[in-house]
């Protein structure tokens, strides 16, 4: 087993102005062990690209989340995150997973289809009405799921805007000092307080009155865990979807005999989502250290007890150990256990929600416009924790 401490690589490899892999990540999967990393900020840590080696760390309770917080976090920003449910481990990570899971099962996701179709069409309306070139972004990929959340927790359609700031701000990774970083989550929480009394004092049927009983009545979670649980969904029930809405147009339309086939059997709608959530490597870079409880061996190295951990779940999903032709687009692939959405006690908890929007959306879109063709420049996020267009201007 290597332990070698040898000089850590700089990370994150991948270019923000871009979808692509970057080849570091072939290099690296194909040298024996693990090998050091080190971001702007925080500790060096190990860094995990093998699909095996992701799921060992993701999904084993001897790597912890909730370590972090007593540690220098490896990480792409000055400022430390609160990263609330997801920097905890069982049994709290369990207590408040429990109280929004049942909001976030298949079945009812599917329940919320017809309105989300309904929605789909009436932005592909406005869209269409505003005529090309019209901003792919802002007029659909980030309206849709934002409207579907926000119903969801019960935020008003006029506060919208509101928290977009505040949601771009909470996955920066520039340079907004910890200070900076701080006061603008505490605006966020200052809001939600705000949001929560409202509920409060009129009460209604959506996920925030039910977490608010859950505090009230059953004294399941503290008022700190209740805002930031509601801040929490807030921002991740929307960012990664409106991100990955037009990375996946982007991928299609680089692919034009995987589109063309999508278009001319819909019903592999499905299986594309899936593929192209493991083909699509959203994030910047590995993100959510895991800290090791104990001396772990993985992958051929030997990771020591309080040592963290990166899994760069993009390089994972591209491992030819575990998919064939794993640079390759396929929309109709069999077996795709992809790690899109993670794996272990933090799988995504609203994975059934955003596979159903990523569904509606991407079939929508390219059902209304044949001859969707990008149409201006791509403007690309820049220092974010999640890649993809700011603005994305398309005709048809």
């Amino acid at each position: 087993m290597t332990t070698a401490d040898t000089a850590p690589l700089s990370y994150p490899f991948n270019t923000p102005e871009s979808l692509d892999l970057a080849e570091e990540y072939a290099h690296v999967r194909n040298r024996p062990g693990l090998v050091r990393v080190r971001m702007a900020y925080g500790e060096p840590a190990w860094l995990v690209t093998r699909y095996a080696d992701a799921r060992l760390v993701l999904g084993d309770p001897r790597f912890s989340r909730a370590e972090g917080a007593s540690h220098d976090e490896p990480r792409q920003s000055e400022g430390r995150r609160d990263s609330g449910i997801l920097g905890m481990d069982p049994p709290d990570h369990t207590r408040l997973r429990s109280l929004v899971a049942r909001a976030f099962t298949v079945r009812q996701a599917e329940k919320l289809r017809p309105q989300v179709r309904e929605l789909t069409r009436e932005l592909l309306d406005e869209l269409e009405a505003a005529g090309p070139p019209a901003d792919l972004v802002d007029r659909y990929a980030l309206p849709l799921p934002v409207a579907v959340i926000c119903r969801m927790l019960g935020v008003p359609a006029e506060d919208r805007p509101r928290f977009r700031v505040w949601s771009d701000a909470a996955l920066s990774t520039s340079s907004l000092t910890a200070e900076e970083f701080d006061t603008n989550l505490e605006e966020l929480r200052a809001y939600m307080r705000q949001l929560i009394e409202d509920h409060r004092q009129a009460p209604r049927d959506d996920l925030m009155t039910a977490l608010i009983d859950a505090r009230d009545v059953g004294d399941r979670l503290s008022e700190l865990e209740l805002v930031d649980l509601c801040v929490g969904i807030l921002v991740a029930g929307h960012e990664t979807t409106a991100t990955q809405i037009p990375n996946f147009v982007l991928a299609l339309l680089d692919h034009p005999d995987e589109l063309a086939r999508l278009r001319a059997q819909p019903e592999l709608i499905g299986s594309a989502v899936e593929e192209l959530l493991r083909f699509v490597p959203l994030g910047s870079g590995a993100g959510q250290p895991r800290y090791a409880k104990e001396d772990v061996e993985v992958g051929g190295t030997l990771v020591r007890a309080g040592s963290p951990v990166l899994v760069a779940v993009g390089a994972a999903n591209r491992d030819a150990l575990r998919f064939s032709e794993p640079g390759k687009l396929d929309i109709s692939r069999d077996g795709n256990q992809h790690l899109g959405f993670g794996h272990g006690a933090h799988h995504c908890l609203g994975a059934p929600l955003a596979r159903l929007e990523l569904q509606e959306a991407i079939g929508a879109l390219i059902g209304r416009f044949p001859g969707l063709h990008v149409a201006g420049d791509v403007v690309w996020k820049s220092q974010m924790l999640v890649r993809g267009p700011r603005v994305l201007p398309v005709g048809w």
